[in-house]
C-alpha cells in the first residue's frame, strides 16, 4: 500500500441539489465585476452554516466518483504536474498591508482529480464570494498543458492550497492541504515531514479503507500582520460527512492547529480514526535488517509517545515489521499522543536528501471528552522510503451508527518537540542485536552459542541521578520467553542510564513478543513505561553463523 500516492485517488463529492442549506452553500451565483481573484457573488458563511450543510448533505446519497478531467491534465507526469506554479500576484491575501501571511492554490491534474470549490471570507461580514479557477492564476512554464482545453472551465477547481509565512513569502510554505483529507506543516526548518488527515475510515477492519475527502474551503481574511488564521473545511466520503474549522497559528518554532469538527454519520461505520497521522519508518536504531543502505537511519518518525488519561506516559518505538501488525492501546480519556521524531542528530542519518533529522514531530491534545477508546497503530512492512507504512489515530469504543452526530476538538502541535513531555525518566533509544554472552566477546568456544536477542534501553532525564544512589529498579514484563543477564548501565556521553537485558525463548513459538519496562526506586516509577513489540524467528533460523570458519568459494 503506497500511502503516499493514494492521496491521487481521491473522491467526489455530492452534487447539491434543491434551495437552502447545502444547494444554497454552493449556489452557482454569476460572476461579480470585481479585481480581487474571488469572483462570486456574496454569501453568508459561518461555522454555524457549515455545520448545517454537512448535516443535510449526509442525509443525501453520496454523489460518487469525480468527473474525468480534460485530458491535458489527467495525463500529466509527476514532473510536469510539479511544474505548474502557481502565479504569486494573484495569491489570495496578496493586498492585505503589513501581510505576515499568504495562500496559493494547487492545479487539478496527474492523480488529483478532486476539485477542490475555495471561497473568500470576509472576517468581519461573515460573507464568502467563490474563488473560481481560470488559467490566468497559473504559469505552465514548460509543463505541456494545452490551456484551450481549460478556457471557460470556471467549476474545475482547485487540488488543494499551501500558505507562506514571512519572510519567505511566496518561496517556502508552512502549510499544506492536498489530496483527499491530508494536510501537513512545518516547524522553523521548513521541512515537511509526517502528514495528518481530517479523518480515517475503516484503516484497519474488514473490506476496504475510506479515504474521506475536504471537498470545500473558505479561508477568512488575515489581519494586517497576523500570523494566525481561519480555514474551514466540507468533508465528504461514502459513510460521512463534517464540517471543520482550523484556526492555524504560524509561530516562530512551530506550526499549532486548534481543530474543531462536527461529524454526521451517513453509514454504520465499522473503525472510525479520529485525529489520524500517516508516517515512514524503514529502520532505526532497532531490528536494522532493512537498513542495508549508506545511512544509519531512515525514519520520519521514531516512536509512537502517549500520555494516557491516568497519567502514565509511555514511549512505543515504532517497527518496520515483516508483515502487517495492528495495535490498539486501551485508554479513557487520553491526555495526549503523537508520532515523535525526537532523534534530531544529522550523523544518524547522513541524509542530504531527506533531511530526516530535521522532519517535525506531530502531538496531538484532545481539547473536550473523549471517552473510552483506544489508541490505534498500524504498521506496514516496507522495503523503502517512499512508503508511509504508519497509520495512528483515536478509535472511540462506541460504535458509529447511521445518523450518529459527533465532535471531536483538539490541537496539533507540529515542531521538534512535543509541547509537554514527562517529568520522568524518558526512553532516549532502543537498540536491539545478538545476545547470550557479556558484551565485548561473542558467542563461540568460551561462550555457548545458544540463541537470544539482546535489547538496550537508554533512559534520561528525570530523578535518574537522585535515584542511582538508592537503587534503581527495572521492572520488565514480557507476554513469552524470558529475560535474563539484566544490567544498568550508567553512559557518561549521554549521562543517562541503559537498561539492557537478553531475551530467550522458551517455546518454539515465532509470535509477536510484546514487552514493557519501566524504571522503579523504593516502589515508585522513575520513568515513563516503554513498550516494544518483538518477532522473534522460527525455531530453525536461532543460531549464530561462526565466521571464523573458512568456507570454499
Amino acid at each position: 500500500m503506497n500511502r503516499r500516492r493514494f492521496i491521487t485517488g481521491s473522491l467526489a463529492m455530492a452534487a447539491a441539489h434543491g434551495t437552502g442549506g447545502i444547494a444554497s452553500l454552493f449556489s452557482r451565483a454569476a460572476f461579480a465585476a470585481d479585481s480581487e481573484i474571488a469572483d462570486g457573488h456574496s454569501r453568508r458563511f459561518d461555522f454555524g452554516v457549515l455545520q448545517s450543510a454537512a448535516r443535510e448533505l449526509a442525509q443525501k446519497p453520496w454523489g460518487g466518483a469525480p468527473r474525468p478531467l480534460p485530458e491535458t491534465l489527467a495525463n500529466l507526469t509527476p514532473q510536469a504536474y510539479n511544474s505548474i506554479q502557481y502565479d504569486a500576484a494573484h495569491s489570495l491575501w496578496n493586498n492585505v498591508e503589513g501581510r505576515q501571511l499568504d495562500a496559493q492554490f494547487f492545479h487539478v491534474g496527474m492523480g488529483f482529480r478532486r476539485r477542490v470549490r475555495m471561497f473568500s471570507v470576509d472576517a468581519v461580514s461573515h460573507q464568502a464570494r467563490e474563488i473560481h479557477f481560470r488559467p490566468e492564476l497559473f504559469r505552465y512554464h514548460d509543463a505541456g498543458v494545452d490551456t484551450a482545453q481549460l478556457e471557460g472551465q470556471t467549476d474545475l477547481g482547485f487540488a488543494g492550497f499551501r500558505v507562506f509565512k514571512a519572510p519567505e513569502l511566496a518561496r517556502r510554505d508552512v502549510v499544506s492541504f492536498l489530496g483527499a483529507s491530508y494536510f501537513r506543516a512545518v516547524d522553523d526548518t521548513y521541512q515537511y515531514g509526517l502528514s495528518a488527515r481530517g479523518l480515517a475510515i475503516d484503516t484497519y477492519a474488514n473490506g476496504q479503507e475510506e479515504f474521506p475527502d475536504f471537498t470545500a474551503f473558505w479561508f477568512e481574511t488575515v489581519k494586517p500582520g497576523a500570523t494566525t488564521f481561519t480555514v474551514y473545511a466540507l468533508l465528504d466520503s461514502p459513510s460521512i460527512a463534517g464540517a471543520y474549522r482550523f484556526t492555524i497559528r504560524c509561530e516562530k518554532t512551530r506550526t499549532i492547529m486548534e481543530v474543531d469538527n462536527r461529524l454526521y454519520a451517513r453509514k454504520n461505520i465499522q473503525q472510525l480514526g479520529i485525529a489520524p497521522m500517516t508516517s515512514m519508518f524503514s529502520c532505526g536504531t532497532s531490528e536494522r535488517r532493512m537498513c542495508d543502505t549508506i545511512h544509519p537511519q531512515i525514519h520520519d518518525s521514531d516512536r509512537l509517545a502517549m500520555w494516557r488519561g491516568n497519567g502514565e506516559w509511555i514511549c512505543r518505538p515504532l517497527n518496520n515489521p515483516q508483515k502487517l501488525q495492528f495495535n490498539a492501546f486501551v485508554d479513557d480519556n487520553p491526555q495526549g499522543f503523537g508520532l515523535l521524531q525526537l532523534d534530531r542528530e544529522f550523523s544518524h542519518y547522513q541524509d542530504v536528501i531527506g533531511w530526516y533529522n530535521k522532519r517535525p514531530s506531530l502531538w496531538v491534545e484532545p481539547r473536550n471528552r473523549w471517552g473510552k477508546g483506544a489508541i490505534a497503530l498500524m504498521e506496514i512492512p516496507t522495503t523503502g522510503e517512499t512508503l508511509d507504512n504508519v497509520v495512528c489515530f483515536w478509535q472511540p469504543e462506541k460504535a458509529i451508527s447511521a445518523g450518529d452526530e459527533l465532535a471531536f476538538n483538539y490541537r496539533l502541535y507540529w515542531s521538534a518537540q512535543p509541547p509537554v513531555q514527562s517529568p520522568l525518566a524518558r526512553v532516549m533509544a532502543t537498540r536491539t542485536g545478538m545476545g547470550g554472552f557479556p558484551e565485548g566477546w561473542a558467542p563461540g568456544e568460551h561462550y555457548p552459542q545458544t540463541w537470544a536477542r539482546r535489547f538496550a534501553i537508554d533512559f534520561i532525564g528525570g530523578d535518574l541521578q537522585a535515584a542511582a544512589p538508592k537503587g534503581i529498579e527495572p521492572v520488565i514484563t514480557l507476554s513469552g520467553g524470558e529475560a535474563r543477564q539484566i544490567e544498568i548501565l550508567y553512559v557518561e556521553p549521554f549521562d543517562g542510564y541503559r537498561i539492557q537485558f537478553d531475551w530467550y525463548p522458551t517455546s518454539a513459538s515465532a509470535d509477536p513478543v510484546d514487552m514493557r519496562l519501566f524504571l522503579r526506586c523504593r516502589g515508585e516509577a522513575i520513568s515513563e513505561t516503554w513498550l516494544y513489540q518483538y518477532f522473534p524467528p522460527p525455531p530453525e533460523q536461532r543460531r549464530y553463523v561462526d565466521d571464523r570458519v573458512m568456507r570454499p568459494a
